[in-house]
């Protein structure tokens, strides 16, 4: 059996730089910053005192009164950019051969984090009498995104929840991606939500000294290769891919964004938080995307970096990126958007997936911000594109996502011509 072809066919965000696509694409281009003093809870006590919010988020644009009162804002996020997204596809569930052709594959990292927090502070609050919302745990799970997806658009097919910490929404996307070549199904929305700007969880990434205590100037903290970066930027939001295989998509007349080529997925199996310091599994995960797009090193134009702005990951992916692609590649631009939009976890992948389809779109790549004095680690002859958004060719790009346990993700998209 011939493998299929898998397009993209519609795309959905809800992030610090927009809660649209387009007002998502257009910030990113113009290099905003997404950070900010945190504004959802008290944070003066925290050695961290920014992030990168979503900001005027109205979940009644696609979200009915239920659905609201029973997510959390995780679930409420991939809702939305899930919705953008079907309704860029176009596609009409009820115009399929069957429901069961159509399905999701949703990523989270940390899941229902705010619903846990406030169930939680009641419990303590309230004498420790146990009167728990009778939604706790469905608002709290991690599955309960794609789960909610399939429910609001009648989506009957493969349905479950990759988990990857930061490699998970890349991991959904794979996913996707490897059921439809295989002929196991039609169309999946995929990608990933998350919102861990929770005290928690800054307080926990705080006691691991992994994010940025740049509190003076929170727009200009996130800053990946460059010598003064101190730590990452949490982000929020969600970013949504309807993933179709390409004859399906051709017959219905869809507009295809991109094409994806290859994937892949390896380990460092190294340590809990710390990538590998030569690069080793990342640079597989690279090589074996490669493999499977059949292309060589040379013919990728873009590379949407992990690169998160903490001092030892982005020099290990550097390495990784010198094995794979070699000591002087040639065509190959550098961007780590996470410098604009923070590094939202699980969704990070799905976000930056989009701006590598949208590069591919408009020919036109990203900046690296606030990236003044690139590391002296990093070879001079690496082609990082920094401050303002560059105008290139772009045919092929590549997305890496790399998370805590070691778990690495690449994801090649093309155009489709």
């Amino acid at each position: 059996m011939s493998e299929k072809r898998v397009v993209i066919t519609g795309l959905g965000a809800v992030t610090p730089l927009g809660n649209s696509v387009k007002t998502f694409w257009q910030n990113a281009i113009s290099s905003k910053s997404g950070a900010g003093r945190i504004s959802k809870f008290n944070i003066d006590n925290f050695k961290t005192q920014f992030a990168c919010e979503v900001k005027d988020y109205d979940p009644t644009k696609y979200l009915d009164r239920n659905e609201i009162k029973r997510s959390d804002l995780f679930t409420s996020y991939a809702l939305y950019a899930a919705t953008e997204a079907m309704q860029n596809s176009g596609i009409e569930v009820n115009k399929l051969s069957s429901p069961f052709d159509i399905g999701v594959i949703w990523g989270s990292g940390q899941g229902g984090m705010n619903t846990f927090e406030e169930e939680v502070k009641n419990y303590t609050n309230n004498n420790y009498q146990p009167r728990f919302n009778p939604f706790f745990i469905p608002k709290l799970i991690t599955n309960m995104a794609s789960g909610m997806i399939s429910m609001k658009f009648g989506l009957m097919g493969i349905n479950y929840t990759s988990v990857s910490a930061c490699a998970t929404s890349n991991s959904a996307i794979m996913d996707a991606f490897n059921y439809i070549k295989l002929g196991k199904a039609k169309v999946f929305v995929t990608g990933g939500s998350e919102s861990p700007i929770t005290e928690a969880s800054i307080g926990g990434f705080n006691a691991m000294r992994a994010l940025s205590k740049r509190n003076e100037s929170p727009e200009a903290a996130s800053r990946p290769f460059d010598t003064e970066r101190d730590g990452f930027v949490m982000g929020e939001g969600a970013g949504a891919l309807i993933v179709e295989e390409y004859e399906h998509a051709k017959k219905r007349g869809a507009k295809i964004y991109a094409e994806i080529i290859g994937a892949s997925m390896t380990a460092d199996a190294y340590h809990m938080t710390a990538t590998h310091p030569e690069g080793l599994g990342a640079s597989k995960a690279m090589d074996l995307a490669l493999e499977e797009a059949n292309i060589s090193s040379d013919e990728v134009d873009y590379l949407n970096a992990h690169a998160t702005s903490t001092p030892v990951g982005d020099i290990s992916e550097i390495k990784a990126v010198l094995k794979t692609f070699g000591n002087n590649p040639q065509n190959l631009k550098i961007s780590a958007t996470k410098s604009m939009t923070g590094h939202l976890l699980g969704a990070a992948g799905a976000i930056e997936a989009i701006l590598c389809i949208k590069s591919i779109n408009n020919n036109l790549i990203p900046a690296t911000i606030n990236t003044e004095n690139i590391d002296p680690e990093i070879p001079g002859n690496l082609n990082i594109v920094t401050k303002e958004a560059r105008e290139s060719k772009v045919n092929i790009a590549m997305s890496n996502t790399f998370g805590f346990g070691g778990h690495n993700s690449t994801v090649i998209f093309k155009a489709v011509e």
